[in-house]
């Protein structure tokens, strides 16, 4: 039996998946008091895995009420699964298989906001890090990439929109004064960027022409009172879409982009393959209550979220070790979006400001960890400015080794070579090297060593010689679990 006492995970003791789930088909059926959530998974052993179990695990938070299982079209007996404080085990099943499984969950009573819960008058999720373990039975990893199929059903005079990943393939009536809306996602995705939403919801609307001349639909999914706040969202998504391409040749991939904004969601804002959410206080702005500052606090956002299509979407983390491979390059490229559409001094001066306030402050405390830590106890902790701001910086410090030219290789080749797939920091850094010819092993140190060096500075004037000499070294202060430095 596994149990639910919290443990330490540690980096060197990831394993790949023993499967993989290359097709996952949920069908969600939303009623006044629960949810049936029906998901039918087409799995295979993964080839890349050393194991040879037959048994399967599935995440699963405590609350799903389990109604039945299926392998292959047979119902399973209750000898031949086993739930634990933490999932599921299905004793035996075959390399390749079709699993049903049928659950109920009570989105209402989801206080968490992890998982499918309501926001007053609609439902909606948040799936990063570990939520769609609460949604259904699932291998709820990162290094799980699945092809999804999403059908929602619910009563339409109270939920008259229904969206969720992708792009939507059918819709029709149903008895009883319900509806029905299948979308689907032809990427490769993990769990943790699934997103569903149900609600009666006013939308404002544009498009966009990609350097492919494909037009893109973007809306903006709001509640009818804030319909005049979504004009500055817009503008800022057809700006990031535009300068993505330009200035790192990615262009957008579905048919459709979509946003919608919810009074009650634990973040700022989620990237959710085609839809994502964010806070109210993240997306809208009106210039008539609205601060220059909440202003580009909204651009930013808007450009942030965009921008993991590519960086955190189409190439996603391997492990939550690697959050910042997604993180800090994306806190980089909003910050060079950012400096590009205003002052670039500016935005410097603010970013450094920040980093020294807040992110240096954390350095020298006793939560101080590395970019990418060796371990964690809670992964929701994991969320920091080390891995974001300074995780950015590190990527800034590349591109300034590196130059312009060969950065923009690095990151074409980083896309290119790893496009559908999770993968490691290491990787992304290996693609940096390779481009440039530069050896970065030691530069490595700045994702494995916490706290903040130190440079000191020593001056001599000769005066016979009439020469003057600087003399600079470099520290890095003791933080907790390592004392001892390496050289950056």
């Amino acid at each position: 039996m596994r149990d639910a006492t919290p443990q330490t995970i540690y980096l060197k003791d990831y394993k790949v998946p023993e499967f993989l789930i290359d097709k996952t088909k949920l069908v969600f059926d939303l009623n006044e008091d629960y949810c049936q959530v029906n998901s039918v998974l087409t799995i295979r052993r993964n080839p890349a895995s050393q194991s040879s179990s037959a048994s399967l695990f599935l995440h699963g938070g405590k609350d799903l009420d389990l109604q039945c299982i299926e392998v292959d079209g047979c119902l399973l007996n209750d000898d031949q699964y086993q739930r634990t404080e933490d999932g599921l085990i299905i004793n035996q099943v075959p390399d390749n298989a079709v699993i049903n499984i049928e659950v109920l969950i009570k989105p209402h009573l989801n206080t968490t906001m992890m998982g499918l819960y309501k926001s007053r008058t609609m439902y909606c999720t948040q799936c990063e890090a570990e939520g769609f373990r609460n949604i259904t039975f699932y291998l709820d990893r990162p290094d799980v990439m699945s092809e999804f199929t999403t059908k929602l059903i619910v009563d339409k005079h109270q939920f008259p929109v229904l969206l969720s990943n992708g792009n939507p393939l059918e819709q029709g009536e149903l008895d009883n004064g319900r509806h029905f809306v299948t979308w689907h996602d032809p990427f490769k995705k993990p769990a943790y960027l699934f997103a569903l939403v149900a609600g009666d919801l006013s939308v404002v609307e544009d498009s966009f022409t990609t350097c492919t001349n494909r037009e893109i639909l973007l809306q903006i999914f709001v509640e009818s009172k804030d319909l005049n706040k979504c004009d500055h969202a817009m503008l800022s998504l057809k700006n990031s879409m535009r300068w993505d391409e330009q200035t790192y040749g990615r262009e957008y991939d579905l048919d459709r982009f979509m946003i919608v904004a919810v009074d009650d969601f634990n973040m700022g804002a989620m990237e959710n393959k085609g839809l994502n959410i964010f806070n109210t206080s993240a997306v809208l702005a009106n210039p008539k209550t609205t601060t220059d500052a909440a202003f580009q606090r909204v651009e930013g956002i808007v450009a942030h979220e965009y921008f993991h299509n590519w960086s955190g979407n189409r190439v996603t983390c391997r492990d939550w070790f690697q959050l910042s491979l997604k993180e800090g390059f994306t806190v980089y490229r909003d910050s060079q979006f950012s400096a590009d559409m205003n002052s670039s001094v500016v935005k410097r001066i603010e970013d450094v400001s920040y980093l020294r306030t807040y992110q240096f402050a954390e350095d020298a405390g006793p939560m101080s960890h590395p970019v990418q830590p060796d371990a964690y106890m809670e992964i929701n902790n994991f969320y920091t400015l080390t891995v974001y701001e300074k995780g950015a910086e590190v990527v800034g410090m590349i591109h300034s080794l590196l130059g312009d030219e060969k950065f923009r290789q690095g990151s074409d080749l980083y896309f290119s070579r790893h496009d559908g797939q999770a993968v490691t920091i290491e990787e992304f850094v290996e693609a940096m090297e390779e481009v440039s010819g530069i050896n970065l092993k030691q530069f490595r140190r700045w994702y494995k060593q916490s706290g903040t060096p130190v440079v000191n500075v020593q001056s001599s004037f000769d005066a016979e010689a009439k020469t003057y000499s600087l003399s600079f070294s470099q520290s890095c202060p003791t933080t907790p679990g390592q004392s001892h430095k390496k050289p950056y």
